[in-house]
């Protein structure tokens, strides 16, 4: 145990982790259900299971069969003129359960690497047009990943600072929460009534690492529509809000006006292997060939060695099994409704600035001043109170949330609650 431990610290470069010779990582050994085992057997209550991947609960065994047979059949094979079973399957069952005018699924590794995807796709669309427009809109305070497009839509900030001057430029506009709603549509129709722009990149409904900023179905209906009418490709990254999370499938269902492309990622698989995904409309579909000796020129060059691997397929048709189960549905509404309740009591715990809450996700945000952000000092004693308390929250700063893994009871939940009445500031 000691010479892991040891090792770890000697060999291993952790992400989002300040360099710094007391740095100490809690070495994990098993999971089950909500839960992770520690090497000397205390319990931590995975209450964001996970940096959100995590749905059903860890190392559930259902998964676990799927991709343990799937194991013995095929690893993998190379995605560019071969295919497979599993994904296959997966790629229809997912449009079964899109809108109509989304037919095709196209593979690659992670969030970050399905933005890239989107983002690629669009610019291509209007390239292959022969009509290239090179602008895109984002949201203040974004985020879409760690690979170079992914950050350049994502709001400028410490995490992408070393590397502003290699990212292209992005029009920003307010995230339209409560009270910004028309400034952000303000701004909107300024950007596109002045230039030529490729697409539009939102996270919808709630955005995740901005401290899950939580905003309507009926303002994001309108700056899709507003986008429509000039042309715009109109971009969902759904990498954290599909599979439940906002209270439906995909956060897109609360929306009559629906995007042209989908990212997706995170919980797919489950939480037990690496996948991204990127859907998109038949138009869309259809710009990337033709019938000249052009054609070939429009195709879509892009791909990653573990396109769709048949393993991570598997565990995520599996976890399409189990979301398709009445059981899980009544989990996510029960764990909504608990979070309901206790978001008007945590408006009154002394020290809390705001609380937020959309599906499974419940924020709470604590008031220190002008200081604020990811950096902010109050997240180190947060992060170390519930550790110490056996429950994993992962601070954005000054901000705790709670994403639990559906399979979370609700005498589980409630002592994630009764450890956030305890906290003094």
């Amino acid at each position: 145990m000691s010479d892991w431990r040891e090792n770890d610290r000697k060999a291993v470069w952790h992400p989002f982790t300040a360099v710094k010779e007391d740095t100490v990582n809690v070495p994990i050994v098993r999971g089950e259900g909500a839960w992770l085992i520690g090497a000397d057997g205390k319990r931590y209550l995975d209450a964001i299971s996970s940096w959100w991947v995590n749905l059903h609960g860890h190392s559930h065994p259902y998964v676990a069969k799927r991709v343990a047979e799937q194991v013995q059949k095929l690893e993998h094979v190379m995605f560019a003129g071969f295919t497979h079973e599993p994904a296959v399957e997966l790629a229809t069952r997912l449009l079964e359960h899109m809108p109509e005018q989304f037919t095709k699924v196209f593979y690659s590794d992670n969030g970050s690497t399905a933005v890239e995807v989107a983002l690629k796709m669009a610019f291509q669309y209007w390239f292959n047009q022969g009509a290239p427009r090179k602008k895109v809109i984002a949201l203040e305070d974004a985020y879409h990943g760690d690979t170079f497009g992914a950050m350049a839509v994502g709001g400028r900030g410490v995490f992408s600072k070393p590397f502003d001057p290699f990212l292209f430029e992005v029009e920003f506009i307010p995230t339209p929460v409560v009270g910004k709603e028309s400034e952000a549509l303000d701004r909107l129709s300024q950007i596109i009534e002045k230039e030529e722009v490729a697409s539009l990149i939102y996270e919808p409904l709630v955005q995740g690492t901005a401290g899950m900023q939580v905003y309507s179905p009926e303002v994001l209906d309108k700056m899709i529509s507003m986008c429509r009418e000039k042309g715009i490709i109109i971009i969902a990254d759904e990498v954290m809000t599909a599979f439940g999370r906002t209270g439906t499938l995909f956060a897109m269902d609360q929306c009559e006006e629906k995007p042209d492309l989908i990212a997706l990622s995170k919980g797919i698989t489950g939480g037990f292997l690496p996948m991204g995904v990127t859907v998109c409309t038949e138009e869309m579909h259809n710009s990337f060939w033709s019938d000249d000796e052009a054609g070939k020129m429009k195709t879509f060059l892009h791909g990653h060695s573990y396109t769709a691997n048949p393993l991570a397929c598997a565990a995520a048709c599996a976890s399409l099994d189990l979301m398709e189960k009445d059981e899980t549905w009544e989990n996510i509404q029960r764990i909504e409704a608990q979070h309901s309740e206790f978001a008007k009591e945590a408006t009154e715990i002394s020290g809390v600035a705001a609380v937020r809450h959309k599906g499974t996700i419940l924020a709470i945000e604590y008031e220190t001043g002008a200081q604020t952000g990811y950096f902010n000092s109050l997240r180190d004693r947060l992060y170390d109170f519930f550790l110490e308390r056996g429950i994993i929250l992962r601070p954005l700063g000054n901000i705790i949330y709670i994403i639990p893994p559906y399979c979370i009871t609700e005498e589980e939940l409630n002592s994630v609650y009764q450890a956030i009445r305890e906290f003094k500031l």
